[in-house]
């Protein structure tokens, strides 16, 4: 392994990476062979997480695409140097910060969207010029397998190295043994602080990309059933196997009974009477997972849902009440399909809730009022929010995507991925037509010309 690493690591000291033109050939490439294993990923998704062939070209090989079309169109403007400013003492000089890639770095795939997290990084880091070790997770295992097959078709393993086996044993000797420029992780909080703490053995940045619980607040003035269809999407999909997924959803108490109707309207409507038949409603990852959810429907009184089978890794969709503050679902990111609702007569109420499990990765607020609007966004410090809608606030590349506190640390999306995987030289350029003697000692005497130079 040690000489596979030093091979990435000679590439890209080599310069090869560097020129447009082979960033550019290296996206396009990748585009056309994600395209040509289009139908091979969608069933290898199906396999790991039951994602319908419409659901896994939305939320994964969709998503990427649209990503990788947005950076192939913008990527010849973000590799050129920016002028700025240059102040007083300075001039005649000129000024400007010029991107370069900051050379050899590691992304970290989680298993919930196995290809997504893993190969939207991965634009970034060959946009960026850069040569990248490639992590995919063992949980989600006939995806790793169509990933590993396209990126050993497509790159040498000089440039990008697909390492496939359990992180635990796999990522702690990579990290003792190599100094990497970047690592980039997608994941939970537990781990992420693991990678941190080896990371900061060798001064390597990072970008921790990791989750938490992140709340749904209705105001008493929102649309119930809009909000209601909004939250169930996005806590239902990938059977609520999504870091942004609606964690919990606080409602005032007098429109309690009416949200519960219209979720349990809107989740009908979406999986059916029976969703563990339902070709629309994945399932959970593998028998740990599913025994940690199963647990935490003790927590409180299902009023919708609470059916599972360990046989096909399902549970239902599922609506929970009377959810006391110190329980385990209430402590834990839930990560599954389950929703609990809590209620509150104040908005100070409300904030000491969310303030049990602060920075969330994302927080929704339900309201028609500007000023509450306001309110809350300025209340509840998160990764994103969403006014009146859930989760899509990914979709757009101009937003960029990150947490903050335990929600993660760093950010990408669009040209903030591009910015990530580089490091934003200072380059300061002065002629020697002139050479002024004020600048340089002795100082005695000058002070009032430093004093207005400077100041």
């Amino acid at each position: 392994m040690n000489e596979q690493l030093q091979a990435l690591r000679q590439y890209f000291m080599s310069g090869a990476t560097q020129s447009f033109a082979f960033r550019l050939a290296k996206l396009e490439a990748l585009q056309q062979l994600v395209l040509d294993h289009e139908k091979e990923l969608a069933k290898a998704l199906h396999i790991d997480l039951k994602k319908t062939e419409e659901e896994a070209w939305a939320s994964e090989i969709g998503f990427f695409l649209s990503e990788l079309k947005y950076t192939i169109k913008h990527l010849k403007n973000w590799m050129q140097p920016t002028s700025v400013p240059t102040n007083l003492l300075n001039q005649p000089s000129s000024c400007y910060t010029v991107p370069e890639p900051l050379g050899v770095v590691c992304i970290i795939a989680p298993w919930n969207y196995p290809f997504q997290l893993l190969f939207t990084p991965l634009i970034g880091a060959i946009a960026a010029g850069n040569c990248a070790v490639l992590k995919p997770s063992e949980f989600a295992g006939a995806t790793a397998a169509v990933m590993g097959k396209i990126i050993k078709q497509l790159f040498s393993e000089n440039y990008v190295l697909y390492i496939e086996g359990e992180g635990a044993e796999v990522l702690p000797p990579l990290f003792e043994n190599f100094r990497f420029d970047h690592i980039f992780y997608t994941g939970s909080t537990f781990v992420g602080k693991i990678i941190y703490k080896q990371a900061a053995e060798k001064l390597v940045p990072v970008t921790l990309e990791l989750g938490g619980k992140s709340p749904a607040v209705l105001a008493s003035d929102a649309n119930i059933r809009v909000a209601a269809r909004r939250i169930a999407n996005a806590k239902f999909s990938n059977c609520g196997q999504i870091c942004v997924a609606p964690d919990y959803v606080l409602v005032p108490t007098a429109l309690k009974d009416s949200l519960i109707e219209e979720l349990m309207i809107a989740t009908k409507k979406f999986y059916g009477e029976d969703p563990e038949n339902t070709d629309g409603y994945g399932k959970i990852i593998n028998e740990k997972q599913w025994q940690r959810l199963v647990g935490y429907l003790q927590d409180g009184k299902v009023v919708y849902g609470g059916k599972s089978n360990l046989a096909t890794l399902f549970i239902e969709p599922t609506i929970l009440t009377d959810v006391a503050l110190d329980s385990k679902i209430m402590q834990d990111e839930i990560f599954g399909p389950i929703l609990p609702i809590l209620t509150y007569n104040t908005n100070e109420e409300a904030l000491e809730i969310i303030r049990r499990n602060p920075n969330p990765l994302a927080f929704y607020v339900f309201t028609s009022n500007n000023t509450t609007e306001q309110y809350w966004l300025n209340n509840v410090p998160s990764g994103g929010a969403c006014v009146n809608n859930a989760i899509f606030h990914l979709t757009n590349h101009a937003l960029p995507f990150g947490g903050r506190g335990f929600s993660g640390m760093g950010g990408y999306h669009g040209k903030l991925s591009f910015d990530t995987f580089s490091h934003i030289k200072s380059v300061m350029k002065t002629p020697t037509w002139i050479d002024p003697d004020f600048k340089y000692p002795p100082y005695t005497g000058k002070g009032w010309l430093l004093k207005k130079l400077i100041g």
